[in-house]
């Protein structure tokens, strides 16, 4: 009987994988590694404490700045730079004791600040202020239906509409991930800078932050000194 022999020529399906995940694009395979490591923890209480209150925090202070004749905007940014230094901090406080909750356990310190935390936290300070637009779209039509048209939404009402339409987008990336997510022909040029930013703080946060500082601090002095 003959056995089956396989071309070495032929791709394997392990090296047709990596295959596609490489990006045709060159500033993509520059700014975006191809690799990760699943063992890396993601879920942690840092991140779900830092990346809640960033949201809530962010919503409220550009929701007030709102409705200002000139409205400021607080992005994403924001949180992305300052949020290290306050992820190193919980890393040193928090105790490494494991908590039992039935067949499972878990820490409040999960080691080092990891940048798949930095990252999910930045996702939710994204969130909070509303893809970088400042307050949500849909706060215009509860003001503008009492301001002009003088009808009363109730608190549900206006809750779901805004919930709706801020998760709308989400839910079309998800439906469409296998087309505009998981290509690698597919980029996204606005994100590449963050991207950039986030390869770049982790190894060498502390030289960064003493270079962002005394760069601060450099205008500081010089616009107090006139």
């Amino acid at each position: 009987m003959e056995t089956l022999q396989m071309d070495p020529s032929l791709p394997t399906t392990t090296e047709k994988e990596e295959h596609d995940d490489i990006s045709p694009i060159e500033e993509v395979r520059l700014t975006v590694t191809n690799r990760d490591d699943p063992t890396m923890p993601v879920w942690t209480f840092r991140m779900w404490f830092l990346g809640l209150f960033s949201c809530v925090l962010l919503s409220f202070f550009n929701q007030f700045f709102g409705y200002r004749t000139k409205s400021l905007v607080i992005t994403q940014i924001t949180v992305q730079v300052v949020v290290l230094p306050i992820g190193h901090f919980l890393t040193a406080v928090l105790p490494r004791t494991r908590f039992r909750v039935g067949s499972r356990s878990f820490s409040l310190n999960a080691g080092p600040f990891y940048m798949k935390e930095h990252v999910l936290i930045s996702i939710f300070a994204n969130v909070g202020s509303a893809f970088g637009n400042g307050s949500a779209y849909a706060v215009g039509i509860v003001n503008i239906n009492k301001a002009f048209y003088g009808r009363q939404i109730s608190f549900l009402a206006s809750w779901i509409l805004i919930i709706t339409t801020q998760v709308l987008g989400y839910g079309w990336a998800g439906l469409l991930r296998k087309y505009v997510v998981e290509p690698a022909h597919m980029w996204w040029p606005n994100t590449l800078v963050q991207i950039s930013l986030f390869r770049y703080v982790h190894p060498l946060y502390l030289l960064f932050y003493r270079l962002y500082f005394y760069f601060f601090f450099s205008i500081y002095y010089k616009t107090v000194d006139g």
